[in-house]
């Protein structure tokens, strides 16, 4: 009875496209699916693993995220590539007294987040195996309650929702990066990560406050009633489909753009982003640099939230975007380290992602969520590369290494292959969403878009200078010249993630189709 009672509650919503862009269809699968398989899954991994053994805590870790990611492939097949609006709806009262719901929905900004993410996670278990001796079970459960949060982002359709998921992030890396850090620095690291995380979220708690008291006292006509506030709308969808008066969207912008800012990271709030990637491990570097949350949030909520103060302040957005090519591109130039480098490359990535936003066109957005989607891929892999270098030779500084491609010449290959990927070369992804991006930047931006061309020449430059050090040449080091390559679950992991990267190099529409109808939707509501 009571199972009955809790899945009678469930709604599916029913609204149609003439509203807004936001449209939502029934899901094609009577079941709560992103809730129970994508959410709650992994978190009830997490309980299992209190419970289990040591030895066993992996394998459980590995079954959950690969259930999940099957679960997730499944949700992209059953979705409707024609509908613009949001899919799979799920509702359920959660803070009555606020008129708080929990709602969960899909489309197709969102939808490739989902897959992605859980094949990332797989592969930080993988590389994870056998390089985790003090508390693996903590470990992996610590992995699995972040998965879970991470997930919980991208379905949110509830502004308090999804600060629920973006601050419940901040606990375990708050503990993967003390535990387990590389750094002498690693607790320096983590506090700064905290704090800095908890700093951003406080605008956007306020942003969000802000757009739900202004919704309190409008009719179902969308004009205010001249009544004493009623129940607050934290209803995402509800949000979108009563636009913000002029006067507060230019609050509510700043307020969300200051938050995600934080995030994404934009310059000049990235400081902790090559904190993490040298002190912290390899997998949360790979998380930090392979999933962009604060980039997402940008476009899920701060530009759709308040679209007239966005297009006032492109210029803002062009000039933060080109600021963090240019600075992040530079400061990689002058790096020694590998992990450093990598993480003033992933500000300029980001940079690149700001400005494709800021061009407000259907190819200009597709072209930044195509590169959130690579980040996944490339920045993501190449920090899990890192990570194996690191457990080989003790460092990823470039006067420890050099000759590396000798003795360890599968790694040194796909380390090559993923740079490459992050330059753009022709036959990767990169290609794609990088020229799809400066083709809208120079249309709209034009200076802006010359510029990236030049941070694209810097990351050549970068890429390259410090690879010849660190791979080629004489070995100089006595660690890297008895180090091991890859190993058969090592090379099949970067082997898949490989693949991926060149497969949607040359077939980018599997994943244009499905952004498409998401973006047009994204642009028309910036023209209504």
């Amino acid at each position: 009875m009571i199972a009955e009672t809790i899945v009678s509650e469930w709604t599916i919503s029913e609204r149609t496209t003439s509203e807004i862009m936001i449209a939502s269809t029934d899901s094609t699968i009577g079941f709560p699916i992103l809730s129970i398989l994508l959410i709650v899954l992994p978190f009830a991994c997490a309980i299992i693993l209190l419970t289990s053994d040591q030895l066993k805590a992996r394998w459980i870790a590995l079954i959950a995220a690969t259930i999940s990611l099957l679960i997730s492939l499944i949700v992209v097949f059953s979705f409707d590539q024609t509908n613009p609006g949001f899919q799979f709806i799920e509702r359920l009262p959660w803070i009555p007294s606020l008129n708080i719901d929990y709602i969960v929905g899909i489309d197709g900004i969102s939808i490739l987040f989902l897959p992605l993410t859980s094949l990332l996670f797989i592969g930080i278990i993988l590389s994870s195996w056998n390089s985790i001796r003090s508390m693996p079970r903590l470990f992996f459960i610590l992995l699995l309650l972040l998965e879970t949060a991470t997930l919980g982002i991208f379905v949110s359709l509830n502004t308090i929702l999804f600060f629920f998921f973006w601050e419940l992030t901040l606990i375990p890396i708050y503990f993967l990066i003390i535990y387990w850090g590389i750094g002498a620095n690693r607790r320096y690291a983590a506090v700064k990560y905290t704090m800095v995380m908890m700093a951003g979220g406080v605008p956007l708690l306020f942003g969000f406050i802000l757009a739900a008291f202004n919704h309190a006292g409008l009719n179902h006509t969308g004009s205010h009633t001249g009544e004493p506030a009623g129940e607050l709308v934290f209803d995402y969808i509800t949000l979108l489909n009563n636009p913000l008066p002029a006067e507060l969207q230019t609050t509510i912008f700043f307020l969300l753009l200051l938050g995600f800012a934080f995030k994404a990271p934009i310059f000049p709030l990235h400081t902790w982003l090559p904190a993490i990637a040298m002190e912290g491990p390899a997998s949360i570097a790979a998380i930090m640099t392979g999933l962009k949350l604060g980039a997402y949030g940008l476009i899920r909520f701060t530009v759709p939230l308040a679209p007239d103060a966005a297009q006032n302040y492109h210029w803002l957005l062009a000039g933060l975007g080109i600021t963090g090519v240019l600075y992040g591109a530079v400061l990689a130039v002058s790096q020694t380290n590998l992990r450093k480098m990598l993480a003033f490359s992933s500000v300029s990535h980001v940079g690149l992602v700001i400005l494709g936003i800021a061009s407000f066109s259907t190819q200009g957005l597709q072209g930044a969520l195509f590169q959130l989607f690579n980040f996944t891929l490339v920045a993501g892999g190449i920090f899990i590369l890192l990570g194996f270098l690191h457990h080989r030779t003790g460092s990823t500084e470039v006067v420890s290494l050099g000759g590396v491609a000798k003795t360890m010449p599968l790694l040194a290959s796909f380390f090559f292959i993923f740079g490459l990927a992050g330059l753009g070369v022709p036959g990767t992804n990169g290609f794609i969403a990088e020229n799809l991006i400066l083709v809208s930047v120079l249309e709209t931006h034009t200076g802006a878009g010359i510029a990236a061309l030049v941070g694209i020449v810097l990351a050549a430059a970068y890429f390259l200078t410090i690879y010849q050090r660190a791979f080629l040449g004489p070995v100089k080091n006595d660690v890297v010249s008895t180090a091991m390559d890859l190993r058969t679950r090592e090379l099949l992991l970067t082997t898949g993630f490989c693949v991926l990267i060149i497969i949607f190099g040359i077939f980018p529409n599997i994943i244009l189709d499905i952004t498409r109808g998401a973006s047009e939707g994204w642009i028309n509501l910036l023209k209504s």
